[in-house]
């Protein structure tokens, strides 16, 4: 993707290989010359063209003057005692700032990164949109989340989880040219099989994303029963509703074969009765499916709450009507490591 900063010069790590070429050849340079700066930004992940040493020092000179490489900063680290969790506070080149979040598993090191500057969607139990939207990140920023938390804690990160602050699909297009970028066999070569994308349900994008059958598995904000209970804490369920979301669902897993995740942030009093549970059996009995059940984050400015001891009450209640469902592994807990909490705190 071509995207030139306010000097006119092109933002090189949104640049597909191809591009590269075309633009490296354009310069008068040999084909070769753009595999070697290739693998400097996505392999070396380098910061500075200065660092691309087995390249001219005239060459590095106009890379320079063409190119932009951005960078971010580290504002913030936090590290959680209890289970190496990092979460990080960065700081865009205009000035913004963002999250992402490092977390150990079994199988590997993934990372929960944002993909724009707070949030349009306005869930109310949410602190990514408290803040409001601010603007969509470009596909180097997002790439520059792994890329710098890589460099920085020196873990080979072979996972990514697009659920950090922002909707995914409402910056589509940035979106996939940076899963382009991260599965690209010359770069970072991470299967999008390790990659899950969280929506709260824009049901046109879903669709559209279908039709790529790109093999990540796509995790759907539900969070509600009906559409009462949903319109009330996501707005975007006046647009699209539950019964459109799920139709928009049953399309993508019939095009791709991905069982689907339904995320489900339970709130005391809200949508943790049995007969949510039995309204959550009336729409996902029989769907190739997992539901995660997710005690909802405390955020000062809302009075939700929950607890794992309701959230593992709850999922014995689906498990019963035939559900397959578990409570989400607590990472970070002491790090305030759901998203947008750091963020809002750091600008407030």
């Amino acid at each position: 993707m071509i995207i030139k900063d306010e000097n006119g010069r092109i933002d090189i790590l949104s640049l597909g290989f191809d591009e590269l070429c075309e633009q490296i050849t354009a310069l008068g340079e040999k084909k070769f010359r753009a595999a070697q700066v290739y693998e400097w930004l996505h392999i070396k992940q380098v910061d500075s063209f200065d660092k691309m040493t087995n390249l001219s020092a005239q060459f590095r000179v106009r890379l320079a003057e063409v190119f932009c490489l951005k960078s971010l900063f580290i504002v913030k680290k936090l590290e959680s005692n209890t289970d190496n969790t990092l979460k990080y506070l960065y700081r865009l080149p205009d000035g913004n700032h963002v999250e992402a979040v490092v977390m150990d598993y079994n199988h590997g090191t993934t990372i929960c990164i944002s993909t724009q500057v707070g949030c349009k969607m306005g869930c109310n139990f949410c602190a990514s949109t408290i803040a409001g939207f601010r603007r969509d990140l470009l596909p180097s920023e997002m790439l520059l989340e792994i890329y710098t938390a890589q460099r920085d804690c020196g873990r080979k990160i072979s996972g990514a989880v697009l659920m950090g602050i922002g909707e995914p699909l409402d910056n589509y297009d940035n979106v996939m040219c940076f899963l382009e970028l991260l599965s690209n066999d010359k770069g970072m070569n991470m299967s999008l099989r390790h990659v899950s994308l969280s929506t709260c349900g824009l049901v046109p994008k879903i669709k559209e994303l279908a039709a790529l059958k790109l093999g990540l598995t796509l995790s759907i904000s539900l969070h509600a029963t009906n559409n009462e209970t949903r319109s009330g804490i996501m707005p975007v369920n006046k647009k699209y509703s539950i019964e459109e979301l799920l139709d928009a669902c049953k399309y993508y897993f019939a095009q791709t074969g991905r069982r689907i995740s339904f995320e489900y942030a339970l709130i005391d009093g809200v949508n943790d009765s049995p007969e949510n549970a039995d309204e959550l059996y009336k729409l996902l009995g029989g769907f190739v499916c997992h539901i995660n059940i997710i005690p909802v984050n405390k955020i000062k400015e809302r009075n939700y709450s929950s607890s794992r001891k309701n959230a593992q009450r709850f999922r014995k209640m689906l498990e019963e009507r035939g559900l397959n469902a578990t409570v989400r592994r607590t990472l970070g807990a002491d790090i305030n490591a759901a998203c947008g909490q750091l963020r809002r705190e750091y600008e407030i």
